[in-house]
């Protein structure tokens, strides 16, 4: 049997798995909290890697690994930010975050924060809702793109007809168990994840090892022979540009800090304190793990194939894992790249559809009957699914990545600051919160879109922007009482 129809059946095996998987988890689901929130009752393994599923998406085998394939040693700066962010969000947030939503009985996070800021709860709920469910659903259809290069990349299937497999793998599931479906498929694709981060640079060392044909047998002299670059921590770089080099790398740390919701609800769902000690544990255990393994993993593809045999550089993960395993066992960690792309789809859909439904539908509809309300989240989900695929369809690649790069700065670091600000500083209010969300947002649109992203990072600039407007705004705008 060829290695192509070994890798195409284990994956459909492997995805029918997760389909199957995820449809016995709704069967849970008997009222909107399950939906929403999972009822507010996940052990802390479940949320633990859940959150670092649907964290790293493709970035960790597909980004990282590439990154550090194209441009050696520099990448550590990004991987160090995600990190030190990562085991901030576990240490600091993440069970503060879920005493804040069992206390406000919060089963969203526009609801937690309307929640902790009463006197203006209905114009936080509306701002935050709709910043969400626009850009994180637009988000989905990006998503919906990346499995469409991913199967064309690894099978030869169109990507319109990728598009449409994606979509109807997480689809199903996701309308009828919502968050709790969602959550324990989450749990599978880390394994996976994991797996293929933690084994695959064992593997790796050994192959180099026994294979003198490869580019280098070595890392070190892989690097330094790859570019005058590779080997450099800052891309080559002196002075001040090495400075700002660093600090960009690094500023991906200020996104993690609480302002990511799809993040922030794993948080929120964790069954108790003694299951966050739990799951800040995994979490963290996970990250450092993982991390070390992509950055491996794209520097040993480095020493395989050299600098310029791959035309993708985020095909250097399934290209390696292809060429050191056989191909069974490739095609089950390869896999991977596809778990991690459908465990980020189907948490941001859910995301999307459960803000839209609860926060901007449900207060206008004023429905008690818990059946009604969990049908029409169902709906909505299903609505917003195939609007996203719609969309992916239609839309110009170009703008749909450009509104998803929008994302992280505008939405996380914003966020960040609002949620930080929310759980440290008393007298923080909510006219300064929702004023720090309206000018965060615009502020990350306007430098984004002049150009001044590429002179210094978004996400930096907007962190300590937002942190400026929020404590003006806390002294100058009095609370309404």
């Amino acid at each position: 049997m060829s290695a192509s129809i070994q890798l195409a059946l284990v994956t459909i095996g492997y995805l029918l798995f997760i389909i199957g998987w995820g449809i016995y988890q709704g069967r849970k689901v008997k009222n909107n909290a399950d939906y929403s929130i999972a009822g507010r009752n996940l052990p802390g393994w479940v949320a633990a890697l859940s959150e670092r599923a649907t964290g790293e998406s493709s970035w960790a085998l597909l980004g990282l690994p590439g990154a550090a394939y194209a441009m050696g040693i520099a990448e550590l700066w990004t991987a160090i930010g995600c990190v030190v962010g990562i085991i901030t969000a576990w240490w600091l947030l993440a069970w503060r975050l879920r005493d804040e939503a069992e206390k406000y009985s919060a089963t969203t996070f526009s609801d937690y924060l309307a929640a902790r800021h009463g006197e203006v709860a209905k114009w936080i709920r509306l701002v935050s809702s709709s910043t969400i469910v626009f850009f994180f659903f637009l988000y989905v259809g990006a998503q919906f793109l990346g499995g469409g290069k991913t199967l064309d990349t690894m099978f030869g299937i169109k990507p319109q007809w990728g598009m449409l497999i994606t979509a109807l793998i997480i689809i199903p599931y996701t309308i009828y168990g919502g968050f709790q479906s969602v959550v324990y498929t989450d749990v599978v694709q880390a394994l996976v994840m994991i797996f293929t981060l933690a084994v695959g640079p064992i593997v790796g060392f050994f192959y180099l090892a026994n294979h003198p044909e490869v580019y280098s047998s070595s890392i070190t002299i892989a690097l330094e022979s790859a570019s005058p670059t590779h080997a450099s921590l800052f891309n080559g770089l002196k002075g001040a540009a090495a400075g700002m080099f660093l600090v960009g790398g690094f500023s991906w740390f200020f996104g993690y800090l609480g302002g990511m919701p799809q993040l922030t609800m794993r948080f929120m769902a964790i069954k108790d304190a003694r299951q966050a000690k739990l799951a800040r544990n995994i979490g963290i255990t996970w990250t450092v793990v993982a991390y070390i393994g992509a950055m491996l993993l794209g520097m040993i593809g480095l020493a395989i194939f050299g600098p310029n045999a791959l035309t993708d550089r985020e095909y250097v993960m399934p290209a390696t894992i292809m060429k050191i395993f056989p191909p069974a066992l490739a095609a089950l960690l390869i896999t991977g790249s596809i778990a991690a792309m459908i465990s980020t789809a189907d948490s941001l859909l859910v995301l999307s559809s459960t803000e839209l439904s609860e926060n901007i539908v449900k207060p206008f509809r004023r429905i008690n009957d818990e059946r009604i309300v969990l049908r029409q989240s169902r709906i909505i989900t299903a609505l917003l699914a195939l609007i996203a695929l719609a969309i992916a369809y239609a839309s110009p690649q170009k703008v749909i990545f450009t509104l998803v790069s929008y994302v992280w700065a505008g939405i996380g670091c914003t966020f960040s600051v609002v949620i930080l600000l929310t759980l440290f500083w008393k007298p923080f209010h909510g006219r300064a919160a929702l004023t720090a969300i309206i000018l965060g947002l615009v502020f990350t649109i306007v430098w984004i879109s002049s150009g001044m992203d590429k002179v210094v990072t978004a996400k930096l600039v907007n962190f300590f922007f937002t942190l400026i407007v929020a404590v003006l705004s806390t002294y100058l705008i009095p609370s309404k009482k």
